[in-house]
């Protein structure tokens, strides 16, 4: 259940700092929140705005709390094999690296030619650009983009859930074009800010407000890099399919796909009135709704159901939220710490990934605990496989 911590913000989170619910209180401040934010249970501290929260905004929106890598989120797909199939076929090892094959991973890496459905995927997203212009104003490599992994927290993983069923898992957003489209509509917001001489508590939480210009061209440019990332986690999971087949030496049946995203901003009905609700480290999760929670790579990630809880505007925690900046994690643990964490997982070891180290992050069992009147828990998923980018 939540509890209060202003007036203005109501808290799933039985884990958060001071500096992080005061970053809340701050946002939620805002003369256009209403009528509260409400923070997920993974909530932690982030830029402008929290991670981990779900700010709703009548007439206006802040690019910043939507966050740089808009539309980020997961996907899943349920296979016909199980657990001991996928390691009974071949060493774990050459899937991983199939994966590393088809996927290109780590931040700035991006594709050198395109598969045809790649192709027809740049093709449609070219059509439907909104604005003026073209994505190229943005990336001129946008094209390249599409079906790439990135960095950081971004992975691809093959999973068991609790039968031995085995899921192919992953996470990525609208990759540096989407960054771009944010940074350009979260200076724009500032500029408004200063040209009308509005007083902000942070630069940003810089708004845009209905009925402008700068507004409409952000709705429209957000929703197009949305679009993107769904493109793109369809046109890696496609890959990472591939290189599962290819390891087992038949086609994959998709039993069940599930596609959500985690910062994302849309015009929703709740409370009996139309809101802008922008879930930055958020799913949505109207009753019956399905959902994926990804805990850290080396522990467990959920398929959710959501439960339509009217407090929360139907939300539920994206992850397992951080408890250790990158920096302190690196000041804290060592590759052998990640090695013994990671122990009976396929992955491939390097240092780069000690920030990403479970320990740098919550608890996601009590992440999960907390989220109890969110969502409903349909499957628990453990990695054999993960493939991360540096």
């Amino acid at each position: 259940m939540p509890t209060k911590i202003t007036s203005d913000v109501l808290s799933w989170a039985s884990i958060i700092d001071e500096k992080t619910s005061e970053q809340a209180a701050t946002t939620g401040s805002m003369p256009f929140v209403n009528p509260h934010l409400a923070l997920m249970p993974d909530a932690h501290l982030g830029k402008g705005a929290t991670v981990g929260s779900v700010i709703p905004t009548e007439r206006a929106i802040i690019p910043a709390a939507v966050g740089v890598d808009i539309g980020c989120g997961m996907i899943a797909v349920r296979t016909q094999w199980t657990a001991d199939d996928v390691r009974a076929t071949g060493p774990l090892a050459t899937l991983r690296e199939g994966i590393e094959q088809r996927v290109p991973v780590s931040a700035g890496v991006y594709n050198k030619t395109l598969t045809d459905t790649a192709r027809a995927r740049v093709s449609d997203l070219e059509e439907q650009w909104p604005t003026d212009g073209t994505p190229d104003q943005y990336a001129k490599n946008w094209r390249q983009q599409l079906g790439t992994l990135g960095g950081g927290n971004h992975f691809i993983e093959i999973t068991a859930d609790e039968t031995g069923t085995v899921w192919a898992f992953l996470h990525s957003g609208s990759r540096g074009v989407g960054n771009k489209i944010a940074q350009h509509h979260i200076k724009t917001a500032q500029a408004v800010a200063k040209r009308y001489w509005i007083d902000l508590p942070d630069p940003d939480l810089a708004y845009l407000v209905e009925g402008t210009m700068e507004f409409d061209q952000y709705i429209a440019e957000l929703r197009w890099a949305q679009d993107f990332a769904l493109a793109n986690r369809a046109e890696m999971m496609d890959r990472t399919l591939a290189a599962l087949a290819e390891h087992m030496g038949q086609a994959v049946e998709r039993i069940e796909t599930i596609q959500c995203h985690h910062n994302w901003t849309d015009l929703e009905h709740h409370m009996g009135r139309d809101l802008w609700i922008s879930r930055k480290g958020a799913i949505r999760a109207r009753v019956g709704d399905a959902g994926l929670i990804p805990g850290s790579m080396g522990t467990a990630s959920y398929v959710v159901e959501g439960k339509g809880n009217t407090a929360s505007f139907c939300s539920a925690p994206h992850g397992a939220g951080r408890e250790y900046s990158r920096t302190a994690a690196r000041k804290k643990f060592t590759a052998d710490d990640l090695r013994t964490a990671m122990a009976g997982i396929e992955y491939r070891d390097s240092d780069a990934f000690i920030d990403e180290i479970p320990a740098a992050y919550k608890d996601i069992d009590q992440v999960m605990a907390d989220a109890a009147d969110l969502v409903d828990i349909r499957h628990t998923l453990h990695q054999i496989v993960n493939v991360k980018g540096d």
